[in-house]
């Protein structure tokens, strides 16, 4: 009686790091989302919730025990994880490279950074500020707690618990849309079907809003599906190469852009 119920006070964490990640202070980011992270572990624990139920001790919830298939648990998330990170790579030099799906990559947020801002976001702020909190919160520590606690103490099955994280992961995005809505004009008016010649629409930012909870809420199901096999290794080498090879995929596209100008009308 009176305790708070731990998805709600997880739920509460997760929006407050969302609004100081994004809106208050950005840059302290990986400070913020390694205190929740501890306080979201911290909470699971109190709960009775092991590591390994979490996706963050040796084993999985496939193998269920400990001993000499923890290493074999690890080295399986490795090899998924980093099969589909060398893919994400492989997608974003393609698209680096066609003169039409070039400009998609052209993010003002990676392009005004300078070289040492791009390297703490590459190796810090997106570690740390970003993969650890949301692989832990949305592929960890809420899946769990829906499955053995559930909301208002009513456990949910598995997928049902995936499920709900996953569109919770969703809701995760709207803010950074929204940023991403001004800083890529392109994604906007593809989004609204906009000529290239218009600007940007709110209908634009709407629509690219819409698509992006979406999306990775569709990508947070995957994520979970790759931590069922893989522990939270597997799907943090995906999540980190996509956001930090994106950087990198900005500066190529400017640099390539500024080299071969006439192919943008290629």
């Amino acid at each position: 009686m009176g305790r708070t119920d731990p998805v709600v006070c997880s739920v509460g964490l997760l929006a407050a790091a969302n609004v100081l990640n994004n809106r208050i202070a950005r840059r302290w980011a990986p400070l913020t989302s390694a205190v929740t992270t501890a306080a979201l572990i911290g909470l699971a624990r109190r709960e009775g919730l092991s590591l390994r139920e979490l996706g963050i001790g040796a084993g999985d919830l496939e193998t269920g025990g400990l001993g000499a298939g923890d290493l074999g648990s690890w080295g399986r998330g490795a090899r998924l994880g980093g099969a589909l990170a060398a893919a994400v790579a492989a997608v974003y030099a393609a698209g680096v490279a066609l003169p039409r799906t070039r400009p998609l990559f052209l993010d003002e947020r990676a392009l005004a950074l300078s070289r040492g801002r791009l390297a703490e976001e590459i190796l810090l702020q997106v570690p740390v500020g970003t993969v650890l909190l949301e692989e832990v919160a949305f592929r960890g520590v809420l899946p769990a707690l829906l499955a053995s606690r559930g909301p208002f103490c009513r456990p949910l099955p598995s997928r049902t618990a995936a499920a709900a994280s996953a569109a919770l992961f969703g809701l995760w995005h709207v803010l950074p849309a929204m940023d991403m809505a001004r800083a890529n004009p392109a994604l906007g008016r593809v989004a609204s079907a906009e000529p290239p010649a218009e600007p940007g629409s709110a209908q634009g930012t709407v629509r690219l809003v819409a698509g992006t909870v979406l999306s990775t809420g569709a990508a947070g199901s995957l994520l979970h599906e790759l931590r069922r096999r893989g522990g939270l290794l597997a799907p943090s080498l995906l999540h980190l190469a996509t956001n930090s090879l994106g950087y990198l995929a900005a500066r190529l596209a400017r640099r390539l852009g500024t080299e071969h100008p006439s192919s943008r009308d290629g």
